[in-house]
């Protein structure tokens, strides 16, 4: 028997996101039919149409939106097309699925922002470290105000030199180097842990070793409420191996991922409280991008909010933009 409610959805840009979790997430969900897919590359658009069964391949987004009866979009394309993309689907009344950042720039991302207003359409960006067991777990201790205040946070991705991804090397397309790729991620998973604090300042230095665009990235944030953040992001540290963490220090404990581990302090004496059950790094990745696209799709039923919303990713974006300001300048910059 057929699900009345199944969730007839198109997808655009067919690059590696889409192939390694997108696609085989959603053709495996029952409530999830999954109508036509669209890339430039049209042997590209057969081949994957082909391979996941779907009915009908495009390489003109604009055509598939006018030809397809589908109710939202998943948009996996480089970072230059998200805000011109995001903007013909809400004008098609479809809701979206973008994969992160929103866009470039701030001002992009506010037009995204003010197009899903106008259109009354749904739009989620993809956050996909949100939805890590490690992480979830982490943020619901901080909720139930196990760690106390909440006065730190310390995070990071550094990475191994690679030629992988030449396409986020090119300003023009990605916005940027490493901060707009991994930094913007580990920026969204401080803010989210500590409640999305006003941002009162930031410094930031930024590094242009062997790209145009900068392959390293440090940032450090003044929360109104005198919560600080510190952001380090690399795609050049030469490090036995890749370093993805999330430090958040609490008045009553402390807890990190990767792997998970929750301290809090119990008749004068600092306990290990953290749960036992942990998954392995690679099931995490996978179960992040599970996680995230079901909830998704209970969204787009009806059945839970938004989060990761526009209006989220453009305040993200206006701190990136200040960010690298602030690096550009070599001066602290202040929001009012």
């Amino acid at each position: 028997m057929k699900d009345k409610n199944k969730q007839k959805m198109g997808i655009i840009g067919l690059g590696w996101i889409s192939q390694v979790f997108h696609l085989p997430i959603l053709t495996k969900m029952n409530d999830v039919e999954i109508s036509c897919v669209c890339d430039r590359d049209k042997s590209r658009a057969r081949f994957i149409a082909e391979r996941f069964s779907i009915p009908r391949f495009y390489t003109d987004y604009e055509e598939m939106l006018k030809v397809e009866e589908i109710n939202a979009v998943d948009i996996c394309t480089s970072t230059d097309a998200h805000k011109e993309i995001s903007i013909a689907c809400l004008d098609s009344k479809k809701d979206v699925f973008v994969e992160k950042p929103i866009a470039r720039k701030y001002q992009e991302a506010l037009d995204v922002a003010e197009s899903v207003k106008k259109n009354k359409r749904k739009l989620m960006v993809g956050m996909n470290q949100r939805f890590r067991p490690d992480t979830m777990m982490l943020r619901s201790f901080i909720e139930n105000n196990e760690l106390g205040k909440i006065f730190y946070a310390k995070t990071g991705w550094l990475k191994q030199p690679s030629s992988e991804g030449a396409w986020m090397q090119k300003e023009e397309l990605s916005g940027g180097g490493v901060m707009i790729d991994l930094g913007i991620v580990m920026l969204d998973l401080a803010l989210w842990m500590t409640g999305f604090p006003e941002i009162a300042r930031v410094n930031a230095v930024n590094y242009h070793h062997k790209t145009k665009v900068e392959d390293s990235s440090v940032a450090f944030l003044h929360m109104k409420n005198g919560t600080t953040i510190s952001v380090e992001v690399s795609w050049r540290f030469h490090i036995e191996n890749e370093l993805y963490y999330c430090n958040i220090y609490g008045v009553n404990g402390a807890g990190k991922i990767n792997p998970l581990k929750i301290h809090k302090e119990m008749h004068g004496s600092v306990v290990n409280v953290t749960p036992s059950k942990i998954d392995s790094t690679s099931s995490l990745i996978k179960r992040s991008y599970e996680n995230e696209l079901k909830y998704f799709i209970e969204v787009l039923k009806g059945n839970l909010p938004v989060i990761s919303s526009a209006e989220e990713a453009v305040q993200r974006m206006k701190i990136v933009d200040a960010i690298y300001k602030s690096a550009e300048k070599g001066k602290e910059i202040y929001f009012k």
